[in-house]
């Protein structure tokens, strides 16, 4: 690759392209001229996004110097897009860690910039006195900064945009209250963002001079509180006014609980968003449009935004969720597949029969699964594991689909995330509940025995126990299995015959 003066073309590192703005970035800056390698530790999540084939792909970690290093090497711009939220109690020193490996390996590499996104902090409020997530976000920005590489750091406070968490958040408490007790944190005064605004601001940053080594505060043109954003939220998806009524004595913890109960963002991701919320986050320069010039309308105003996002939902053309990365804390281990494995126990489900539709229809089916569709079997039994997977602090089953047709490698789908899609034959799904072990479950679309246009359905359901709870957890459940598993079977292959039956009277 070249390596001359020349802007245009820049060779850019993106880590976090399996999460929400990562995910969106590439494509920007794909089709800004730029050449993408996107960092992965996990690079088959990747493979089903429509501009895999325009990338290239570096498996590794920003915590691992040794592959990071090569992943740095012949860039220009490296965007660091990722951090620990909700990660435990360790996640500051892990994104601590990862900063410096990061700022260390591109300083080694020669990178000319890095871009980070981070969050918007009050100015009146010392760092150290700042919630653990935005304390930790503004160090990060500190580390890219003293790393010795150019770095642009843009703080934004709550992004709009569809299927971002912030924007879930605001949907869900809008959408399915309307009278709701809050926390006070309602009352206190935000600047949200629209995601394309970010999108632009951060494409824009690969192209600062040299000299530029500094933060820039990124935010629309509406100051207002989460109270206002929740009403003009009702005015722009044709709601009636929400009677709201904020309550102080609801901690960030319990309001946390509280935006569990009520969103599909779990309390391990609603507490840090809550806990920020309390502070005045408001922008005290817009120094960015010197180096990235804003259009007419731009920034997008918030009811602008919040109309671009619902409609992008109501037309299922959602490109990443905040779900798109995994759940921090999940087991994220493949299924063990080699048929010598020796890792012990793997208790298995197996459902099979033949179905009156063709291959085709019955994979429309199973792709179709979860969300609006539901699991095709005992509809209170799966609602009931999703709310004591709440309870617990799980992902519960609310999170839904991000495409109501079309599934990838990564997707979120309720509890399960795809690990693996063969289009037409194969889904196979971990899951992401709380579990005392490792859960897949595998459905498949096969030719018929008789070669008579009919097809064959074969589903796995596969359980590795974690130590004796995990044994116990699966004999006091599995009576229910021909119920849960034995019905879905079933209705999944009637689901075919009457799609097939309606597409040829």
């Amino acid at each position: 690759m070249e390596t001359g003066d020349d802007r245009s073309g820049l060779r850019c590192l993106v880590t976090g392209a399996t999460g929400y703005i990562g995910g969106r970035l590439v494509p920007e800056l794909l089709a800004a001229g730029h050449r993408v390698r996107c960092l992965a530790r996990n690079p088959k999540k990747l493979r089903d996004h429509p501009w895999a084939g325009e990338v290239e792909i570096a498996q590794g970690d920003v915590t691992d110097p040794e592959s990071l290093g090569a992943a740095m090497r012949d860039t220009d711009v490296a965007y660091y897009l990722v951090h620990a939220l909700g990660s435990g109690s360790g996640f500051e020193a892990t994104d601590r860690k990862a900063a410096r490996v990061f700022g260390e390996q591109a300083w080694a590499a020669g990178v000319r910039r890095i871009v980070y996104l981070g969050g918007l902090t009050p100015a009146d409020v010392p760092e150290q006195e700042l919630s653990p997530h935005l304390r930790s976000r503004a160090e990060v920005g500190h580390i890219l900064l003293a790393s010795g590489v150019p770095t642009t750091v843009l703080r934004a406070a709550i992004i709009i945009g569809s299927g971002s968490a912030s924007f879930e958040m605001l949907r869900y408490l809008t959408e399915r209250l309307p009278v709701m007790v809050t926390p006070s944190w309602v009352s206190t005064r935000i600047q949200p963002v629209a995601v394309r605004d970010v999108l632009r601001y951060l494409v824009g940053s690969a192209l600062m001079p040299t000299e530029v080594n500094r933060t820039f505060d990124v935010g629309g043109p509406d100051v207002m509180t989460y109270r206002d954003m929740m009403q003009e939220y009702a005015k722009v998806a044709g709601l009636p006014h929400r009677l709201i009524v904020p309550v102080p004595m609801l901690s960030p913890g319990l309001s946390s609980h509280w935006v569990g109960l009520i969103t599909p963002v779990p309390a391990s991701i609603a507490r840090p968003l809550a806990e920020s919320l309390r502070y005045e986050v408001v922008c005290h320069e817009h120094d960015i449009a010197q180096y990235v010039p804003d259009g007419p309308g731009q920034p997008f105003s918030f009811a602008t935004a919040l109309s671009l996002a619902l409609q992008r939902v109501r037309e299922a053309k959602v490109m990443t969720r905040w779900s798109s990365a995994s759940t921090p804390g999940i087991p994220s281990d493949s299924l063990p597949t080699d048929p010598d494995w020796a890792g012990g126990s793997l208790y298995t489900d197996v459902r099979e029969m033949d179905v009156d539709a063709s291959p085709e229809a019955l994979w429309r089916v199973v792709e179709g699964i979860g969300g609006d569709h539901g699991w095709y079997s005992f509809p209170l039994a799966w609602a009931v594991r999703g709310w004591l997977d709440r309870l617990v602090g799980g992902v519960g089953l609310r999170r839904g689909r991000r495409d109501a047709e079309r599934l990838r490698v990564g997707d979120s789908l309720d509890f399960w995330r795809v690990e693996e899609i063969e289009p037409g034959r194969l889904l196979r799904l971990r899951a992401e509940m709380r579990l005392p072990g490792l859960a897949w479950l595998e459905m498949y679309a096969e030719d018929g025995p008789d070669g008579d246009g009919r097809s064959h359905y074969r589903q796995r359901a596969i359980f590795h126990p974690a130590g004796l709870l995990g044994h116990a957890y699966w004999w006091s459940v599995s009576p229910f299995h021909a119920v849960v598993f034995g019905g879905m079977a079933r209705n999944i292959a009637r689901a075919a015959a009457r799609a097939a039956d309606g597409r040829t009277t």
